[in-house]
């Protein structure tokens, strides 16, 4: 007997929920299998896959143990669905899966603080006011990489730094919104630096 869907429960116009169980093969024991339909429109793109040649149809299935109803674990799995390509960001950009230290603790430290950069950008970029999400290492390359030459201004050292990487007049506005970031701190810290 084929798995399938039997019951198709519609949640709007254009998509259904339904599942089924199975048991494939090295599996202990049938698992259940979520599947969300979305009915292909010409105004807007389906984000679903092709799994099956069903004309006017795409599909997402979701393998879980959860007793959620099926629109409950969609939006579950929907919350998630990004997390797989924030830890690439810190395997790749942020080298975090490239360290080992003799204890335990020290790796923990270590990798605590990777998380603690990568959270510290992610900040940077909402009061730097940028408009979309960038990675890492597209920070490093467009924002805080800048060739420069370490010169004298009279008897002042100055550093010129290069306008083919936007010198400073394109950092301007970035450091200007991080200036004027205002953001709500604890009512146990005053909120205004001590001058």
């Amino acid at each position: 007997m084929k798995p399938r869907v039997t019951a198709w429960r519609a949640l709007d116009p254009h998509y259904a929920v339904g599942e089924f169980s199975l048991q494939l093969f090295g599996w202990d024991r049938p698992r259940r299998f979520v599947v969300i339909r979305e009915q292909l429109r010409a105004e807007r793109p389906s984000l679903g896959r092709k799994l099956l040649e069903v004309p006017g149809y795409t599909f997402r299935v979701f393998v879980t143990n959860l007793v959620l109803p099926p629109e409950e674990i969609w939006r579950d799995y929907n919350r998630r669905s990004d997390m797989e390509n924030r830890i690439a960001e810190l395997k790749h950009d942020l080298a975090a899966d490239d360290f080992r230290l003799q204890e335990f603790f020290a790796t923990e430290a270590a990798f605590r603080s990777i998380l603690l950069l990568f959270n510290l950008l992610g900040e940077f970029q909402r009061a730097a006011g940028l408009a979309t999400y960038r990675q890492p290492a597209t920070l490093r390359a467009q924002v805080f990489l800048c060739g420069a030459l370490l010169g004298r201004a009279g008897h002042r050292l100055v550093l010129h730094l290069s306008s083919s990487w936007g010198g400073l007049q394109r950092r301007i506005p970035l450091l200007e919104h991080v200036l004027t970031y205002g953001t709500s701190t604890s009512t146990k810290l005053h909120p205004l630096p001590a001058t």
